[in-house]
């Protein structure tokens, strides 16, 4: 992935979906409804 896809992403100018939300959240080894504001436990439950 760029930088430019990257600062879309950050700036509310491109929505990831669903592959690429995964892809980051195991890159920061945290859950999606943690990178969506759906919770503040960052904790991957399993």
């Amino acid at each position: 992935m760029n930088q430019n896809s990257i600062s879309r992403y950050e700036n509310g100018q491109r929505e990831a979906d669903y592959k690429t939300l995964i892809a980051f959240a195991d890159y920061f080894n945290v859950s999606v409804d943690y990178l969506l504001g759906r919770t503040e436990n960052p904790k991957i439950n399993k």
